[in-house]
This record gives structure tokens, sequence and C-alpha cells, in this order.
């Protein structure tokens, strides 16, 4: 108690403000969202708590970001990469990852609101589908009852070098079967989930169509690419796809005739020197991780940029309150570091 009394304190006297004026003032803080969802909406209750906030969350996420940051969009990032333009003082980016259907749902109106711009990595494959990733159906699946982990494991077993058995049927325990799958060869894990399709499928739609789209940058949602299938790109069986297909593909959807992405961000935050170079040689001009740290952006942005994961437990206590005070800690003491 007393611990989280010296929490609010140090937030509401002004003194983690001032730090964070003072010493992040040459930075670009890059913040990414994944879901968010209305608790009244029917998918809200098998999504993935940890990457799924509340809309009113949502909001008063938007509410402290005006309050300790200049908020950029995407066009003055790549401005300052193209010409050295300086950024405001602790100027901030907000992402979102994947191309969910709700974010036109409700990011939408709770950035307009805000006037505040935004930035959507989108995979490109998953355009006009109805069913998420596959990750994120067998989340929806466990949490619904649909789905047993240790028939899930057994299916498995055939497909894995060592053997594997879950402790129990938690969501951590589904999280660990996941990062196997997601190493298996892609032929493999197919097979692994045929007998579990039926029971994937929840009934809803889930990511965003091309009208969706549309609406979004008409919004100031400036769109970015997030990989064509949303494979790991260390695990990627077709990296040049990956790349410079899924900006293809994207131009194809949105009626362009030719593609214009020029930012990206790397599924999983899966990547190396290599692949993040193999990136820049497809054409994009700003790439971004989900290494946790601040941008210096003296002399102009660099082109390999850091990502705050925005997660659940960061802003938001036990009893379903907003924390502004954990976000501020959260936040503004990252580390700062050029990534290249």
């Amino acid at each position: 108690m007393l611990k989280d009394l010296s929490k609010k304190l140090l937030y509401v006297s002004g003194l983690l403000g001032l730090y964070h004026r003072v010493r992040n003032a040459d930075s670009l803080t890059v913040v990414m969202f994944h879901r968010t969802l209305s608790p009244e909406d029917p998918r809200w209750r098998t999504c993935d708590p940890d990457y799924t906030l509340a809309t009113r969350w949502l909001a008063d996420s938007l509410a402290f970001f005006r309050r300790h940051y200049h908020v950029v969009p995407l066009e003055q990032v790549l401005a300052s990469r193209r010409t050295g333009a300086p950024l405001p003082p602790r100027a901030l980016l907000i992402t979102f990852d994947d191309g969910w259907a709700d974010n036109a749902d409700y990011a939408l109106p709770e950035l307009r609101k805000a006037g505040l711009p935004a930035l959507m990595f989108v995979v490109s494959d998953a355009v006009g589908t109805r069913q998420p990733f596959f990750q994120e159906r067998l989340i929806a699946a466990l949490r619904r009852g649909a789905l047993k982990l240790a028939d899930l494991a057994g299916a498995m077993q055939p497909h894995l070098a060592e053997p594997w058995q879950p402790r129990d049927e938690s969501l951590g325990e589904l999280r660990e079967a996941i990062a196997r799958l997601e190493r298996m060869p892609a032929e493999h894990r197919e097979a692994v989930l045929a007998p579990f399709m039926a029971a994937l499928d929840d009934g809803h739609r889930h990511m965003v169509t091309v009208e969706e789209l549309q609406r979004l940058a008409a919004g100031g949602m400036a769109l970015g690419l997030h990989g064509k299938t949303h494979a790991p790109m260390k695990h990627a069986p077709d990296l040049d796809a990956e790349l410079s297909g899924a900006r293809a593909a994207l131009a194809r959807h949105l009626g362009q005739p030719a593609p214009n992405a020029e930012s990206m961000s790397f599924p999983h935050g899966s990547f190396d020197d290599a692949i993040a170079q193999r990136a820049r040689g497809a054409g994009y001009e700003l790439i971004f991780t989900s290494v946790p740290v601040l941008n210096p952006v003296a002399g102009g942005v660099g082109w390999l940029l850091g990502r705050t994961g925005f997660e659940t437990d960061a802003v938001v206590d036990a009893r379903g309150r907003f924390r502004p005070d954990w976000l501020a800690l959260y936040l503004f003491r990252k580390p700062a570091q050029r990534l290249a």
C-alpha cells in the first residue's frame, strides 16, 4: 500500500512529469496497441486479455498522451527522417498492429474525439478475412471452453523434437504451445490444427475490411505493413513475400497502381539485423521493432525504431481502474537508444 501511495504522490506532485519533460525532450516515444473493444461487444469475452484494452481505457490513455506529449502523425516523422527537421519536444507516435476490425469500430472514434493521428500496421493477407490468426483463435477457443490443451498437445507430439505436455489448462500454458506451433513448418502446423478448425471459429468477424481501411485512412489513420501472413520474420518461408509482397497486396486491396506504404513493423517482434536490412532494401523508410526503447531524434529520426508495448497490466489495476501514475512510471523511464 505504501509503495502504491508513493507512486501516486510522485505523479500527482508533478515531479515525475518534470523528470519526463527534461529527460525525454529529444526523444520519440512510439506506443504499440493491438485491440480495443467495449466490454459489451461479444468479441470481448474471448479476446486475448493481454493485448486488448477496454475502450474507456484507450480514451484515458489518449488523454494522458495529450497531457504529457506532442502526438505526431506518421507524415511528420517521415519528414524528420528525410530532411532532419526537428520533431516537437516529447514527440509520441501512436501505432496499432495487425489490422483488427475493432480499430475501425472503437479506436477511430476515440482518436477523432481526441483529435489525434495514429498509424495502423496491416497484415495484407488478413484484410477482408473473418477469423483472426491461429494464435488468437486458439486463445478464444480456450477462453470459451471449446479447446482442451491436453488434446492440442497430443496432436502436436508427432511434430515436436522433444515431448511437451501442458501443466494445466491455463492461458500461460497455451502461450507455450503457441510458441512451439510458431516454430513448426507451416505444413506441420496446419496438420496439427486441422482437427480443431471447427472449434476455432467463434462466428464473429475480427479483421478489417477494405472499406474499413478506407474509413480509417480518411479519419487520420496512416497505413503501414505488418507482413503478408503475420509469420514471424525469422521463421518466414518467403521473406520477400512478407516484405515486398505485403506492400503490393495492400496496394491491390486499396486499388492503388503501385505500393506506397512507407513503414512496416515486424510481426511478433521477430527480426535480426539481416532482416532489418532486407526490409530497408524493400523500400520501407521507417521500420518499427518491438524493442521497448525511446528513440533519440537529435539530428533527425533513425530508420529503425523501438516501440513500447501497451499491455493492460501497465495501465489498469486489479479493480479495473486506469492508473496514469503506473503509465507514467512505465513510459517515462524507458531507456533511450538509437537502434540504427
